[in-house]
């Protein structure tokens, strides 16, 4: 996920929840919160429990958030979010909470012929790689649940139409041939085979990583001929850290319809 989705992702996360952007450019943003989402992401529930028993002002926080710092030469001071980051964590587990999943419609003008709306699945995957080092990247995908086809960067031409929770009358939605539930099984498939193509010499390099560090450890114990206990329990502990796992995540997803 670069600098650029993140940023999007915040900036999206944060108009959704109705909390006030005070300054931004590309590469960061001065956000005004709401007292809700205060609760949510700046952990600090003794404060709030304070003014809530005193019936005190509400003071939810600002926050400034750098997403790329780099690029950033104004001499903004913030905290630095990126992919993997614990605050972006935190904001994915409050997208969950808030609604893992949104049915929506892209705003339409009642002048003219009718338009036809078209129904489309869109998924956003987070995919950790895990071994003693972690990757993760986040992909969106959507399907076309008239056609079938499926497009990469689904978030991105979402992020090009104004899409409203409450459709026009004067639309006509296309009824869906593909059901919601099976095109996200083609979507899940999808994301596995975008995995199947991805560059995985970082599992051979950690594979090497724990060769490595078996062998120091053989190194270590090799006069010794009856192992203490201690040998087999740093062995699994080893074994433990090196080994290679692929996780994949729905973070969120909805049912979007859309124009053409």
């Amino acid at each position: 996920m670069y600098p650029k989705q993140v940023h999007e992702y915040l900036l999206k996360f944060f108009q959704e929840n109705n909390c006030r952007i005070l300054n931004r450019n590309d590469h960061y943003m001065t956000v005004q919160l709401t007292v809700d989402i205060d609760k949510k992401i700046m952990n600090r529930p003794f404060h709030w429990q304070y003014l809530e028993s005193i019936n005190g002002v509400p003071d939810p926080a600002q926050l400034t958030l750098i997403t790329d710092q780099n690029n950033l030469n104004e001499g903004i001071k913030g905290e630095v979010v990126h992919f993997g980051s614990p605050r972006l964590s935190q904001m994915f587990q409050v997208t969950k909470e808030l609604g893992a999943f949104v049915q929506m419609y892209e705003k339409v003008e009642s002048v003219g012929p009718r338009p036809i709306l078209t129904p489309w699945l869109g998924v956003n995957y987070k995919v950790s790689y895990y071994s003693d080092q972690t990757k993760e990247m986040l992909h969106s995908l959507g399907i076309n649940l008239m056609k079938g086809s499926i497009v990469n960067n689904f978030h991105d031409l979402l992020g090009k139409v104004n899409l409203v929770s409450v459709s026009s009358g004067d639309a006509f939605h296309l009824p869906y041939i593909i059901k919601p539930l099976r095109g996200l099984e083609r979507l899940d498939l999808a994301i596995e085979n975008i995995i199947q193509k991805d560059d995985h010499t970082w599992a051979e390099e950690a594979k090497q990583r724990c060769l490595k560090a078996q062998k120091v450890l053989e190194h270590f114990y090799e006069e010794v001929e009856d192992k203490p206990e201690c040998y087999e329990m740093e062995k699994t502990a080893i074994d433990e850290q090196y080994k290679t796992r692929i996780k994949i995540e729905i973070i969120n997803g909805g049912l979007f319809y859309l124009k053409g």
